[in-house]
């Protein structure tokens, strides 16, 4: 399986890594299968958190595959916020991880700039964490969050963190544009490794897995971490892995364009619909959708279980709130369409940008009937 280098680390990743999550969900003598055949297979990265399963996740590794503890790299999450917090779930972790030390530790799902403040304040988990690394038991530290990046920026800028964990798939792409846009490019510059983590975005692009992981292993990132909690996923994963070849842009394009999932409702955010003789912002309106629910709810029911799926994923990220904030702050918002019909003649992708514009706006304004 193809390794890269895993930032200023000195350490080279497969790349594809085994998420810890979905062992969970199965009995440990599976995940005993499932991570030793992925070791065999020439993966080396495991990752795991303190809080999946209040530590049976890391009961679980710790129990199937601590015998070959040199023979990957382990990661493990913490979501406290002081030193002596982290410092306790620290020792918890590695207890069940059945290991004394990790090579990577992560802080956990950094969502507001308050929490990022009270990590690197003094007190903070990062004194923690650097406590630990000069005690040998964390040798790296990290920074994870998930959906609009604007955390894990700042973090990059105020502290050097040796990895940053992101979301990253085609279709939030066009949800979370800074992503590929902003973070990636400063986290190059600070040679900071780059996990990529939902490269089937959480599950809804399970039908077009074989393009969804080559995208992803085709981007500027150490690492592609997947959820595994069967035989058969597995060895697909590892095939996509030992099979990858390089997509071009061409193909990225025809996927960004042709791909089902994005269809005729996600905005692409191309700006070809800003014809608006009121001056709606539309790309705006479109990327704080997104930002509401990655542009799940469209309005329109196929079938219950893609229904349900949608449900379950789009308020995964939480960032509802910032999206109305922002949407609030507009000086001219969806309601001051006149129905012209401009901007959808425009559209290169079919969107029926009226009607998604109505969509948009009952949610951001919380109004009270679409």
């Amino acid at each position: 399986m193809q390794k890269r280098p895993f930032g200023n680390t000195g350490l080279h990743t497969s790349i594809l890594g085994f998420g810890g999550f979905h062992l969970l969900e199965i009995p440990v003598s599976e995940a005993n299968y499932l991570l030793n055949r992925y070791l065999d297979e020439g993966g080396n990265y495991i990752e795991t958190a303190a809080s999946y399963g209040d530590g049976e996740s890391e009961r679980k590794i710790g129990q199937c595959v601590s015998v070959r503890r040199k023979e990957f790299i382990l990661a493990t999450k913490s979501g406290e916020r002081s030193k002596d917090g982290l410092l306790a779930s620290l020792d918890r972790s590695l207890h069940n991880l059945n290991t004394n030390y990790v090579d990577l530790l992560i802080m956990h799902a950094v969502g507001t700039m308050e929490e990022l403040d009270q990590i690197l304040a003094p007190g903070g988990a990062l004194e923690g964490a650097l406590q630990a690394k000069k005690e040998g038991r964390i040798h790296h530290i990290g920074i994870s969050m998930h959906g609009q990046p604007d955390v894990l920026i700042c973090a990059l800028k105020e502290y050097p963190f040796e990895a940053v964990m992101t979301t990253i798939n085609y279709y939030d792409h066009f949800n979370f544009p800074e992503i590929q846009e902003v973070l990636l490019p400063l986290a190059h510059r600070n040679n900071t490794a780059i996990i990529l983590m939902k490269p089937v975005a959480d599950g809804l692009l399970w039908r077009s897995a074989p393009q969804a992981f080559r995208y992803a292993f085709s981007q500027p990132v150490s690492i592609v971490v997947a959820g595994i909690n069967n035989r058969e996923l597995l060895e697909a994963d590892l095939r996509y892995a030992n099979e990858f070849k390089t997509m071009s842009e061409e193909e990225m394009e025809d996927i960004y364009t042709n791909s089902p999932e994005l269809g005729t409702y996600v905005c692409r955010q191309c700006g070809k619909c800003m014809v608006c003789p009121e001056n709606i912002p539309f790309t705006d309106i479109f990327l704080y959708e997104g930002y509401f629910d990655r542009q799940m709810a469209d309005g329109i029911v196929t079938n219950a279980s893609d229904y349900a799926l949608k449900e379950r994923l789009r308020f995964w990220f939480g960032n509802r709130d910032m999206a109305m904030n922002l949407y609030s702050k507009l000086e001219v918002k969806a309601d001051s369409c006149t129905d012209c019909g401009k901007c959808t003649l425009e559209c290169p992708y079919s969107i029926d940008v009226r009607r998604k514009l109505a969509i948009a706006d009952y949610k951001l304004a919380k109004k009270d009937i679409f």
